[in-house]
């Protein structure tokens, strides 16, 4: 039986790629690929097509694995005494995920990044509208329509606000699982000391320390901007998707790239995020927060200011 031995379980756009693509040159581990299987997020069923009617939604829903086979087939080339692991980051958002995996590998250790929610979630906007798939040009806006979303049947990723609600959500997981087996990494210390941090989550899986010094920079993007030529490419796109959801994914994926690179043809830099918009989102998650701060006993209130952590470029730059 080929079964997981970690996973790495949220937060989506906190770094998981980047933890993920860096675990995977420590010869002591196997990481799948995919690297979001999705597995725990099924019920041994195909999901729900009314679950997934955003834009691209059903198209990627028909890459999740939800056959048990196929899920364990992902593990069968790891290396005799090698450590299994999948990084699937809306494990940590989906609590009926945590159930799931503690019924199937109830000693699985588990990774979860946590990054400031007002930045996570503009990056979250900003992934999907630099792939032509948001239809709304203004990052609050978007934020606010949420609830319409979620009730019109869109997937988890459109959920800005809601993933970034780590208080609930460690709350949750802490209710299934027992504390020793998760490991929180914050994403300003992945980024600021990351040696220092893998290290950390190599010595959380008992592995050696100190084989993999730094992240790999896999998961930037261009900014598109807005104008005649992307709105084109941009319904271009969203038409595309919905068709490819009645063909294989990869042949999407395939026709699809030419789209979003000459959407980000200009290689614009991203807009700030002014601090009108951010107070407003503070708002939002002050009571995670501080909800946050008591499950984990430390202190998040750098989340709280007029200034967010910004990006992993900008703050390598």
């Amino acid at each position: 039986m080929a079964l997981p031995d970690f996973l790495v379980i949220g937060a989506p756009k906190a770094g998981s790629t980047a933890v993920h693509d860096a675990l995977v040159r420590h010869p002591e581990l196997f990481l799948s690929t995919p690297k979001e299987p999705k597995y725990f997020m099924t019920d041994g069923a195909t999901p729900r097509r009314g679950a997934h009617r955003g834009p691209s939604d059903a198209h990627s829903a028909r890459e999740w694995i939800w056959r048990r086979d196929d899920y364990e087939a992902l593990f069968d080339r790891a290396p005799t005494g090698t450590l299994r692991g999948e990084s699937t980051p809306f494990y940590l958002w989906d609590s009926t995920a945590h159930r799931r995996i503690r019924e199937t590998v109830p000693d699985v250790k588990l990774i979860a990044i946590i990054r400031d929610p007002v930045d996570r979630a503009y990056s979250n906007w900003t992934h999907l509208w630099c792939d032509g798939l948001e239809t709304e040009p203004d990052f609050v806006t978007a934020c606010r329509r949420e609830p319409e979303r979620v009730a019109a049947g869109f997937a988890p990723f459109w959920r800005y606000l809601e993933l970034g609600k780590y208080g609930e959500q460690l709350q949750r997981l802490f209710d299934v699982f027992p504390r020793e087996q998760v490991h929180v990494l914050r994403y300003k210390d992945l980024v600021d000391q990351p040696a220092k941090s893998l290290d950390a989550v190599c010595e959380f899986l008992c592995v050696e320390p100190g084989l993999i010094d730094g992240i790999p920079s896999s998961n930037m993007s261009g900014w598109a901007n807005g104008g005649i030529v992307n709105s084109a490419l941009r319904r271009t796109i969203r038409t595309g998707a919905t068709l490819g959801a009645y063909t294989p994914p990869s042949l999407w994926r395939r026709a699809q790239a030419p789209l979003v690179r000459a959407l980000r043809r200009e290689r614009s830099i991203r807009p700030h995020l002014g601090i009108a918009a951010r107070r407003e989102l503070v708002e939002y998650f002050r009571a995670d927060i501080g909800l946050l701060e008591n499950v984990l006993g430390k202190p998040f209130h750098d989340w709280v200011g007029d200034s967010g952590r910004g990006t992993y470029a900008v703050r390598k730059s």
